[in-house]
């Protein structure tokens, strides 16, 4: 609790939503009386299938894709390294087949084996790890980089679609920086070189209007966590004829390609929340969150000397605001700013246990004292002015304080110095 009556203040919205009311009404009733298999035959089954069949559907209005073409699973992460996993095993099978022969739509020659996979340096973790787990089958493995802002180096992207990549994932919205990457033009290289698709797009999906065809991708993944649904309700899309090898064996749901029974009340929440975001994206709401992001940004950046942008000041959603206060630790902010009832992080929620600095911010060109410097403070629904001012003040207050007691810090006079 926080050390005053002040009302406490979440800013941690890029980690997780408070599920909405409607999304908690939703699932209720699957909670109690409504439960049932959706793969029984009787009518409490046949009600069950009803209702995931529903969400299905609305989830994938939200992305502008066909139900069929929606595989729920359990988290994100599930969706990331199913398609990931999923393809680059088509991708072998292929192979082994004599398939991947012949000529793509562009005319080129295919190679007898597609085996690598590309991806930006700056993925999330269940990404990264999931190709880093491929290149330890026998895969092969590009990581491109990126530039100080956090954006793709696109040259450096096309000289690594060389003929036997399989498949390119890039995700839409950084998770720690909020970064967008220029998916269509990503997505159209891979296209031409042969290779298929897949956009992590889970810290977009409910913040921006996302459409799986303007996007050009094969696969994309969602979280409903991420836009104040259910946490066990995910999803991966997957466009008519992209061969995937199911990752979970055992059944026949999810049209074979997730086996294992599904989560009946997650996923109508899930459902739920898609068309609660739709509503939302189409009202403009997010218009409001934006508009509090650039005034925390520009607040911290005036009342605290030396505090930087990590990332890009355009080419992001401005709801993820992650600064470098240069000379102090980041987790002592956190702690500090948690002790006043102002929730933050200092990068993924999926990494928070991790010894180490920061891959996104490594992968940007920071220093590992200045990345272990950084705070992410993510808005949402909720937020208020009134929020962003009282953020801005005890962080300011916290950096200096902080600041005073290791002024005689050789590390982080060098540090200060630096910034």
């Amino acid at each position: 609790m926080p050390a005053s009556d002040t009302r406490e203040i979440y800013a941690d919205h890029a980690a997780t939503t408070a599920p909405a009311p409607e999304v908690v009404a939703a699932m209720a009733p699957y909670l109690g009386d409504a439960f049932g298999n959706p793969s029984s035959v009787h009518r409490r089954g046949e009600a069950a299938r009803e209702a995931i069949e529903s969400a299905r559907a609305d989830v994938a209005t939200l992305i502008q894709a066909t139900p069929e073409e929606i595989v729920f699973t359990a988290t994100g992460s599930e969706a990331n390294d199913l398609a990931l996993t999923g393809v680059m095993e088509a991708a072998a099978l292929d192979a082994g087949r004599g398939t991947a022969a012949g000529r793509d739509a562009t005319g080129r020659e295919r190679g007898a084996a597609r085996r690598r996979i590309v991806v930006s340096a700056i993925e999330h973790l269940s990404v990264l790890e999931s190709a880093r787990y491929l290149e330890s089958r026998g895969f092969d493995l590009t990581i491109v980089p990126v530039d100080s802002d956090g954006l793709i180096d696109l040259a450096r992207l096309r000289a690594a679609l060389t003929p036997d990549v399989a498949l390119v994932s890039v995700m839409l919205v950084n998770n720690e920086i909020g970064t967008i990457q220029p998916i269509t033009e990503i997505a159209g290289a891979a296209h031409a070189a042969g290779a298929k698709m897949h956009c992590d797009a889970i810290q977009g999906v409910g913040k921006i209007p996302v459409g799986v065809d303007d996007l050009g991708v094969d696969l994309l993944s969602l979280a409903g966590h991420k836009f104040h649904g259910p946490l066990g309700a995910a999803a991966l899309y997957v466009r008519r004829r992209t061969r995937l090898v199911p990752q979970i064996h055992g059944g026949h749901q999810e049209r074979s390609r997730r086996a294992g029974t599904e989560n009946l009340p997650a996923i109508v929440g899930l459902g739920a929340a898609a068309r609660r975001a739709r509503a939302a994206l189409a009202a403009g709401a997010n218009a409001a969150i934006n508009a509090l992001g650039d005034r925390l940004l520009d607040q911290l950046i005036e009342r605290i000397p030396g505090a930087r942008l990590n990332g890009a000041r355009d080419a992001r959603i401005q709801g993820i605001v992650n600064v470098c206060f240069a000379g102090v630790d980041g987790e002592a902010v956190l702690h500090e700013l948690d002790r006043e009832g102002i929730t933050v992080s200092t990068g993924s929620a999926c990494s928070a246990a991790a010894a180490g600095p920061s891959h996104v911010l490594i992968a940007l060109g920071l220093r590992p004292e200045d990345a272990h410097a950084s705070v992410r403070f993510s808005l949402g629904e909720g937020s208020i002015e009134s929020d962003v001012d009282r953020i801005v003040a005890v962080t300011a207050s916290t950096v200096e304080r902080l600041r005073s007691l290791g002024a005689d810090d050789p590390a982080t006079r060098m540090s200060r110095a630096s910034a």
